[in-house]
């Protein structure tokens, strides 16, 4: 039997700490033994850049729809084709044995949610469908378990019982 890998996204906007917090969550998550997998959506416009001058990146200008490089058990790939969706990548997760899919940023997709909060503005954020904790830059009162941006131990610990209870469900 295939066991899916437990989805989570880290929302918010631009400089609100997804980044951070999303690098905690994998480091705490990682040495506790889980394997985990990260994709960010690019949201700032335009596309990511591509390493000049790379045999791959050759390849991607020449028209391939895909190239990949492998060395010393490192495989990156590189997709190029406008209808490739979000729900692609977490397919082709699923060959590679993980644990846990974190995503960084596709707001209105329907996964579990850590929303990270920066100002009074960012609250509306708290509207989004299927959101479990907040990890806040200001002190906010909420339904779900708020932590402060400085709590990093706090919000990995319980991330990582969270993960755990989902994956034996």
């Amino acid at each position: 039997m295939e066991v899916r890998p437990v989805i989570l996204q880290i929302a918010g906007y631009q400089n609100s700490g997804k980044t951070t917090v999303a690098e905690q969550i994998i480091s705490s998550l990682t040495k506790e033994g889980l394997r985990v997998a990260s994709f960010k959506h690019h949201g700032h416009g335009g596309k990511p850049a591509l390493p000049e001058g790379k045999d791959s990146t050759r390849h991607m200008h020449a028209g391939s729809l895909a190239a990949a490089v492998e060395g010393d058990g490192t495989f990156a790939i590189t997709i190029q084709d406008e209808q490739f969706q979000l729900e692609q990548w977490i397919e082709l997760c699923h060959s590679i044995n993980i644990d846990v899919l974190l995503i960084e940023g596709y707001k209105e997709k329907p996964y579990e949610k850590i929303v990270c909060i920066r100002s009074e503005e960012d609250r509306k954020l708290l509207r989004l469908s299927n959101v479990i904790a907040v990890v806040s830059w200001i002190p906010i009162e909420s339904d779900f378990p708020v932590f402060s941006v400085q709590e990093e131990e706090l919000y990995c610990a319980w991330m990582s019982g969270y993960l755990r209870r989902k994956r034996h469900v």
